[in-house]
């Protein structure tokens, strides 16, 4: 079995867009975000199979706006998400079937390349789990409860984390089976594999590899989509 599967997760609601339009449907160029996407891990030949995790009322919607009008060599397995995220990503992983590693990614993250894919599945087999990120820009300060810094850790052993995140799809699994059964909440998917004792090899990704969460960043896709 070496066969790679990514489980792309699409739940935003587009609050901070100042939009009713969910986040995935919002316009780039004429395509919507969750297309570019999508066909980032379309395109590379060492992904698979394809998982999209949508809110169950807009799966229709994906299929009459993405799957009916683009071509798509690997037709998206469609999969209603949860509660939480981390509720979308176990239903996610419940939909696939035969699969050494698992690429978790975020369905507004359109600027993955192939790079970033390919060296988070070396990775992934190597170690077990991988998440790819760069190192802050900007100084990072420690907060205390009155407001005041309280500390200022070196910005080179930061890491801000971005998406995919890879795995083997056994330690994904168990590690989600685990924080369902002891009640855990994890922000992403790398906590899910410490919270059970794992380790994540972190790996360098890309500050264009940006999650499009407000106006402003939608400012800057529109640039980068010609790159």
């Amino acid at each position: 079995m070496d066969r790679n599967c990514a489980v792309i997760v699409a739940g935003g609601k587009g609050t901070r867009m100042n939009t009713e339009k969910s986040k995935q449907f919002i316009e780039i160029e004429g395509k919507p975000l969750i297309y570019y996407t999508i066909k980032a891990f379309d395109n590379n030949p060492a992904i698979h199979e394809i998982i999209l995790v949508l809110p169950e009322n807009e799966m229709e919607k994906f299929k009459e706006e993405v799957i009916k009008k683009y071509a798509l060599k690997k037709s998206p397995v469609i999969v209603a998400g949860g509660k939480e995220r981390q509720d979308s990503v176990y239903n996610g992983l419940k939909a696939i079937r035969d699969c050494e590693i698992v690429l978790i990614h975020d369905g507004a993250r359109p600027f993955v390349t192939d790079d970033i894919i390919n060296e988070g599945i070396k990775y992934a087999k190597l170690y077990g789990a991988s998440a790819c990120g760069v190192i802050p820009k900007d100084t990072i300060k420690v907060k205390d409860e009155n407001g005041f810094s309280s500390l200022t850790p070196n910005r080179n052993t930061l890491f801000s984390v971005q998406t995919p995140q890879c795995f083997k799809y056994d330690v994904i699994m168990k590690s989600h089976e685990h924080i369902i059964k002891n009640n855990l909440k994890v922000t992403d998917d790398t906590m899910a594999v410490e919270a059970l004792g794992g380790k994540v090899y972190l790996y360098e990704g890309d500050y264009k590899n940006i999650k499009i969460t407000t106006p402003e960043d939608l400012i800057l896709a529109e640039k980068l989509i010609y790159k």
